[in-house]
């Protein structure tokens, strides 16, 4: 029995008709995975193959501490090799990056020498990590542990050079060392902590003691470390050839290999410019690469867990809403009425005459007024009028319940969930990365307003202008980072937002440009291209203009057919149309011969649809062909019209959880592997029943 707060869809009927739903719907919740009790720690072995959860901090995380490591590294090299304090001439204060500076103290250079180290071998141990040459138990600890070192060792140094040798202002300042030292005791710092809150899910049973990486992650961490590693390099050698400091140098390269060329900094020998041809080609390809496996990660991110859920909620927010009869479908009305009035409605689970089909469910109580109201005047109309304002007025608030009778009816509720997906998928991404562009845009026009505003005077609005020049690669070079503190941030800050820009217009390209592509064809169809319109009624008047023209059509599309090769098979147009649910019916008529026939031509057919860009999407005429020549070859006909008679055409629900249209790979994928097995059965079944006769004759 129902509680009496259940939903809509548990009721035990008897009904035949409802039998699959009820399955659907009165499934026991399968048990949780031993180990994930809230807050209790649970250490799963490597070769744990429980369902894992938790996947932003198991998959997520750790790319992103293998991403900042590195980059972290970078910056703690620059503060090692650059003085941490220089001379500042107040009257001119456009020069502030550019000055001299002078030696720190033997203790600073030490303690930052240690605390690179520290760095260095931290993410040493976390690529061990990686490729399992050490146990996640032993190395993500000593790597965290390690960038706690470095990121103390780094606040130390800051906090005592500001109480014990600062600056002596105004004559002096803050070099670009000392500002590199901070981002990379940040950058350490909040590697560390997303780090730990992996642990914490492993602790908690959440997932194994590895990281669940596909072979594109590991090659985003590979190519993050070459990227890295060819930033700091080539700052080494501009700063030999060009006489320029190891930051500067360093923010040369960043600024040639992201394309923004400020023009503040460019090779002044010919040395230098030579030496930018090589360099520049090699830093964008290792940049597009990295781009790319980023986006390919958001992607596979978003498909694995964001679309997925979507998908399974939309499926039982349909569930829950679907009747198959008009009694049932007056009882979710009934019962959604109740709950949106606030009130507890009647179990509908609770047992009622088959024959009257009438339940004990008072709907007229369930929407009659409050008690407070009891005293007033009611007409023997009254509670019926109140209920007809009641539907009246939530209408639209309320989801509209679905009665699906037959079994295309929730497969065109599926096919409609499928399509709602799709463009949650690609509009959720674009938000994304709008939001990713916004925040990026606007939080780092503060940073460098703020950074900026004594040695240029830079206001909000414009930082907003540099910034939005700075995203889009274009470079003016009206306005460049000139601080001691600007170029450091203009490094970290860069390195994430023109990828993060990139990603945008590549999202943008799945949606709003593609809506303006359509646009502009449906244009051309109206005004330059001879499908309807001015053009179409001109051409109708001039039969030989239409002729040449589709003559040209014909021969360049001879063109390109010899240029792709000469097709195999049949053409899309003399293939078979999609068959009719009266010639589906007729597959009951022909012998196992004749099906094994339409069989090997549905698979031919298949596998020509694999070639389809967009995949292929069947419709259910073609659904149910295809589940009949599956099954003939495992059931024989009186089985099969016993399965239909209690499951319907095709073994399956199509908004339950074994629906084809929820398998990873494409329709046509799906259905070709089954009809091959299904071929496979015909011919060992062919097989044995030749040996059987090969006995009998023996015999």
């Amino acid at each position: 029995m129902g509680t009496t707060d259940s939903p809509p869809g548990s009721s035990d009927s008897t009904d035949a008709s409802t039998s699959t739903l009820q399955r659907a719907r009165c499934k026991a919740p399968t048990p949780e995975t031993p180990g994930k009790q809230k807050w209790k720690f649970h250490l799963r072995p490597d070769d744990d193959d429980q369902p894992q959860d938790w996947w932003f901090c198991s998959t997520a995380i750790p790319l992103l501490a293998a991403c900042t490591g590195p980059l972290a590294n970078v910056m703690s090299i620059a503060a090692l090799v650059t003085s941490w304090r220089n001379n500042y001439n107040p009257a001119n204060p456009g020069i502030d990056a550019d000055s001299t500076g002078f030696p720190d103290p033997r203790w600073c250079l030490g303690l930052n020498g240690a605390s690179l180290a520290c760095g260095f071998a931290g993410n040493i141990f976390l690529l061990f990590n990686f490729t399992r040459r050490i146990r996640y138990i032993v190395a993500l600890p000593v790597t965290i542990i390690l960038w706690y070192f470095a990121t103390g060792i780094l606040i130390a140094i800051t906090a005592s050079m500001d109480e014990y040798v600062p600056p002596h202002r105004p004559d002096q300042t803050y070099s670009q060392g000392f500002w590199h030292a901070v981002i990379a005791a940040i950058l350490y710092l909040v590697s560390s902590m997303i780090l730990m809150l992996n642990m914490l899910g492993y602790f908690l049973g959440h997932y194994p003691q590895h990281f669940e990486l596909s072979d594109d992650q590991r090659n985003l961490i590979l190519q993050t470390m070459m990227f890295f590693c060819w930033l700091a390099g080539g700052a080494a050698v501009f700063a030999k050839v060009e006489g320029w400091s190891f930051v500067d140098s360093l923010y040369f390269c960043d600024v040639t290999v992201l394309t923004v060329g400020f023009g503040d900094f460019y090779p002044t020998n010919d040395v230098g410019r030579g030496l930018v041809f090589p360099y520049s080609v090699g830093g964008i390809i290792i940049l597009g690469l990295m781009v790319s496996s980023i986006r390919g990660f958001a992607q596979e991110l978003g498909s694995t867990h964001v679309v997925k859920s979507h998908v399974e909620k939309q499926r039982t927010h349909t569930l829950r809403r679907t009747a198959t009869t008009d009694f049932e479908y007056e009882k979710l009305k009934a019962y959604a009425l109740a709950k949106l009035h606030h009130k507890k409605p009647a179990p509908i689970s609770e047992p009622f005459n088959l024959t009257q089909r009438t339940v004990n469910f008072d709907v007229e109580k369930a929407i009659a007024p409050a008690p407070r109201e009891s005293h007033q005047k009611k007409s023997k109309v009254g509670p019926v009028i109140a209920g007809l304002r009641v539907l009246r007025r939530v209408g639209s608030r309320q989801p509209k319940i679905l009665l699906m009778r037959q079994e295309k009816d929730r497969f065109d509720a599926m096919r409609k969930i499928q399509y709602d997906t799709h463009k949650f998928k690609r509009y959720s991404a674009l938000t994304m990365s709008f939001i990713a562009f916004g925040l990026l845009w606007c939080v780092g026009a503060v940073g460098f307003w703020r950074a900026e505003s004594k040695s240029q005077g830079l206001s909000y609005f414009q930082a907003l202008y540099f910034c939005y020049v700075s995203l889009l690669t274009i470079g003016y070079g009206d306005l460049s980072p000139k601080s001691n503190a600007g170029k450091p941030l203009f490094i970290v800050w860069s390195l994430i937002a023109v990828p993060t820009m990139t990603i945008l217009i590549s999202d943008m390209g799945d949606t709003v440009i593609a809506s303006f592509k359509r646009g502009t064809f449906k244009l051309a169809d109206w005004t330059v291209l001879p499908k309807a319109g001015l053009w179409r009624e001109l051409l109708e008047k001039y039969p030989w203009l239409l002729l040449w023209l589709q003559k040209k059509s014909q021969k360049a599309a001879e063109k390109r057919r010899l240029a792709a090769g000469m097709p195999v098979g049949q053409e899309e147009d003399e293939m078979d149309p999609a068959p009719t649910m009266e010639q589906v019916s007729e597959l009951d008529n022909l012998d196992d011969q004749a099906l094994a026939g339409k069989l090997a031509i549905a698979i031919r057919h298949t596998a020509n649809h694999l070639k389809d860009d967009p995949p292929r999407r069947y419709c259910y005429e073609e659904w149910a062909e295809y589940t009949r020549l599956i099954r003939f070859s495992r059931l024989s006909k009186e089985e099969i019209e016993l399965a239909e008679e209690e499951q319907g055409i095709v073994g399956w629900d199509w908004i339950g959880e074994d629906s084809p249209m929820l398998a990873d790979s494409s329709e046509s994928e799906w259905v070709l592997d089954r009809l091959c097995e299904s071929l496979n059965r015909y011919m060992r079944r062919q097989g044995r029943r030749v040996l059987a006769k090969d006995k009998s004759k023996d015999v």
